[in-house]
């Protein structure tokens, strides 16, 4: 949506204050710790963009609670694999041997929006290791949540989605469904059924002052279900809740509640 259509579309503009009333009722509370997946165009014109969305989170939330976000870079894969869109055979040998290195505190996010690319540059925000799958996160519990995020499973146990899964954190999507929720990636990787395989993936990384890329295992991940896990969850345990942060629909869920139940249904459902 273009700046001019946005404004267009907005009875009035949202301000840091109103975000803070939003997320209020809601049912965002201090002290919580609180991983946030977001899309700052659903939620029409903001006074202060991503920065105000920001910083109403953290002032809600406070500096003893955790405020964090995926900010996964995708793009640093192996390009034989990429679809979306694909390059052309002759380039692979050219973009394996020039892609830079992961970098926490350079490399941008991929495809993520404008909010977790405005908070991961946000002075004392920390971000995890992982190339392909890190998170950022802020307050007195980030370095918990993002310490030893491993290359292998990069959403299994040792991602900051089981940390936040032991400190009985939430969930928050605003302006986005439970497609974008990576935490269901962590009930994939505690759930068995029949199609679960496991697959190998490279990316690069920095050994010392040397680029090099490296091999790890993960499962083949696959979020088309998550949509339905969802809405079933909501609908038979009450536990989701919802309203509006500004004009986007936003959800607040318990994501210890919401991972065990997507681990007995995909073993129950999937094939």
């Amino acid at each position: 949506m273009t700046g001019e259509r946005q404004i267009e579309s907005t009875p009035h503009p949202a301000t840091k204050n109103s975000i803070k009333i939003d997320l209020t009722a809601l049912g965002v509370r201090p002290g919580m710790v609180l991983l946030v997946h977001s899309s700052l165009s659903a939620m029409g014109w903001v006074s202060g963009g991503a920065v105000a969305v920001i910083l109403a989170l953290e002032e809600l939330l406070g500096p003893e609670s955790a405020l964090v976000m995926p900010t996964h870079s995708g793009d640093l894969s192996d390009p034989r694999k990429w679809q979306n869109p694909p390059v052309p055979e002759s380039w692979w040998e050219t973009v394996i041997e020039s892609m830079p290195a992961y970098e926490p505190s350079l490399t941008p996010t991929w495809r993520m929006g404008f909010i977790p690319e405005t908070f991961r540059k946000q002075e004392g925000v920390l971000r995890s290791d992982h190339p392909q799958v890190s998170f950022a996160a802020w307050g007195a519990q980030a370095q918990a949540i993002i310490q030893g995020h491993s290359l292998e499973d990069g959403l299994g146990e040792s991602s900051p989605l089981a940390r936040i899964y032991q400190m009985e954190g939430w969930v928050l999507l605003i302006g986005v469904g439970h497609d974008n929720n990576t935490s269901l990636h962590l009930a994939e990787y505690r759930a068995r059924f029949p199609g679960r395989k496991r697959i190998q993936e490279i990316a690069p990384i920095r050994a010392g002052t040397q680029r090099r890329w490296v091999e790890f295992s993960n499962i083949n991940l696959d979020s088309d279900d998550f949509p339905l896990i969802g809405e079933e969850f909501s609908n038979e345990t009450g536990l989701e809740k919802q309203g509006f942060v500004a004009m986007a629909q936003a959800r607040l869920t318990p994501q210890k509640a919401l991972v065990d139940y997507g681990v007995l249904w995909m073993e129950k459902n999937r094939r």
